[in-house]
């Protein structure tokens, strides 16, 4: 690896450690408040969301490495399969919420405990798609910074226009695939940036889907347990 290929994959990767590490965050909150609240869904004890986080402290360490031109994960399939990882986790903690809702009684499942742990599962979601649209994207985060122009792209941004600014100039952040996702998260379809190939548009569906029955479902159950 040449030294311009180490600085593009040093650069093209820490962008994304503050974001990694808020996912981090959100489920070490959730196990926090968990343990002192006593409250166990499913009869699942606080640490399981230790375990749903498990992929994104790897994640998260091999990003901040990254800062000193080290790293835990050697390429970009490992890192997409920490990312496949924590979807997956994020789906397996959604569907254990929905059978909460469907199995335990108002009395037993506080409006405060919905509120929380849905609000970490859309919000987890949320910064997990953003990173996988960041590291898919365009080749990857490393690809796009070797690269003189966005010729080859899977979402459309508006500075993508060449009426608007020089695409060959700009280059999208990881927080721009962030505020993709979460418009995504939120409006259920795309917004102001369009998935252009196919594995964009699914992957802007399965963000839409989870969304969609975590703020619903969870929200609609949360808000009628709280008025009881």
């Amino acid at each position: 690896m040449s030294v311009d290929e180490a600085e593009a994959r040093a650069e093209g990767r820490r962008e994304a450690a503050p974001a990694a590490l808020l996912v981090l965050g959100v489920f070490f909150a959730l196990a926090a408040v968990s343990w002192s609240q006593g409250w166990s869904l499913l009869g699942l004890h606080w640490w399981i969301w230790l375990l749903v986080a498990a992929p994104s402290l790897l994640l998260a360490i091999d990003l901040t490495m990254s800062y000193r031109g080290a790293g835990l994960v050697r390429s970009r399939s490992a890192a997409l399969v920490l990312l496949a990882l924590l979807i997956v986790g994020n789906v397996i903690a959604l569907t254990v919420l929905v059978a909460a809702l469907v199995t335990t009684s108002s009395a037993d499942l506080s409006g405060g405990e919905l509120l929380l742990t849905g609000f970490a599962i859309w919000s987890a979601n949320m910064i997990v798609f953003g990173l996988a649209f960041w590291e898919v994207e365009a080749g990857g985060p490393v690809a796009r910074l070797r690269s003189s122009s966005r010729a080859k792209r899977d979402l459309q941004f508006p500075q993508d226009d060449p009426s608007q600014t020089d695409p060959s100039v700009w280059r999208p952040q990881v927080w721009d695939y962030i505020y993709v996702s979460l418009t995504n998260s939120i409006a259920f379809s795309p917004t102001d940036t369009l998935p252009l190939t196919l594995r964009a548009k699914a992957m802007m569906g399965f963000g839409s889907a989870i969304s969609a029955v975590t703020v619903l479902l969870v929200a609609a159950r949360a808000v009628n347990v709280l008025g009881s």
